[in-house]
């Protein structure tokens, strides 16, 4: 199990029970953080579930694939840590992975 550190548009800071294994955005979307549109399911075809990784966790994840990185630049408000929280698996790795909900484009 690992723990991931989510804090919403709003500021709050809420930290989930994630599984090995689970998206980042399953986990998001199970603990009914509606602000997480996440329109398509996971299947990396609209961007709605785009969060901002803390800088210290970024480096542990694995690197994103071309079609994640087009779909972040056609949001206009991508970062340096911007990620499609659907492509990121959670592992003992990435216990306690601190994300930020990203602005609606």
């Amino acid at each position: 199990m690992a723990k991931v550190n989510v804090t919403t548009r709003d500021g709050t800071r809420i930290t989930l029970d994630g599984h090995n294994g689970v998206s980042v955005m399953e986990t998001i979307r199970s603990a009914n953080i509606d602000e997480l549109l996440a329109l398509c399911g996971g299947n990396m075809s609209c961007a709605t579930c785009h969060v901002y990784v803390d800088a210290v966790d970024f480096g542990k994840l694995n690197p994103m694939s071309p079609d994640e990185a087009d779909l972040l630049d056609a949001t206009g408000i991508r970062r340096e840590t911007s990620r499609l929280s659907c492509q990121i698996l959670l592992s003992l790795t990435l216990d306690e992975l601190s994300v930020t909900i990203a602005p609606e484009p």
